[in-house]
């Protein structure tokens, strides 16, 4: 249950309010930093656009699981997990190709974008906080919400060296340390998840 002090029932309502808001924001915040991250050619920002685009998935699939069971939301922190697991060995593979091809990153689009993501998750963040103690398809929506400010500090900096040292290097060394951010968190969950269903199998 979450930390609010209520009942089951409003326990799953205020649940439900706080998913379609960090649903809203992921999903609009992944098309926002998916095109301009393309645009300014920054490996960086298309690993936080598909970090985005998996916390949007999470958060529908939290969404619907709310009240639902210990059970089933832990199947749905698995394919949470899954998913996680997916897109971060996908963006690994895309950071070896720029290193390989090329690219270009925008230092000033690369910034500018960062900082509007920071805002989104920081405020997806506090939203979230009130609920990080309830079922594990909302400790998971925490893991989330953290690895993405991280992310985002991360993707801010990559923006600034590479003004400074003109280099589509610290473009490519951030897109490969939120690979494996979004790695681990998809782990962590896939772990929370397997000791969920152990305690309900053993219940």
């Amino acid at each position: 249950m979450s930390d609010c002090g209520c009942g089951t029932e409003q326990a799953d309502k205020l649940e439900r309010k706080t998913l379609i808001a960090l649903l809203s924001i992921n999903g609009f915040m992944f098309v926002v930093e998916a095109v301009l991250g393309w645009y300014a050619q920054s490996t960086g920002l298309i690993a936080d656009s598909l970090d985005m685009l998996a916390d949007a998935t999470v958060y529908g699939l939290s969404l619907y699981v709310v009240g639902k069971g210990i059970a089933l939301q832990a199947k749905s922190a698995t394919v949470s997990g899954v998913l996680q697991i997916v897109l971060g060995v996908g963006v690994l593979f895309e950071v070896v190709r720029r290193l390989a091809f090329g690219s270009e990153p925008q230092s000033a689009l690369i910034i500018s974008v960062g900082l509007a993501a920071l805002v989104a998750n920081v405020i997806c963040l506090l939203l979230i906080s009130k609920h990080r103690d309830g079922g594990v398809h909302m400790r998971a929506s925490w893991i989330f919400s953290t690895n993405d400010v991280i992310a985002n500090l991360g993707v801010i900096l990559s923006g600034v060296l590479v003004w400074l040292i003109e280099s589509r290097i610290p473009d490519l060394i951030i897109g490969t340390v939120i690979s494996i951010i979004v790695i681990r968190g998809g782990i962590k969950i896939l772990r929370e998840a397997n000791e969920s269903k152990l305690g309900v199998n053993g219940a």
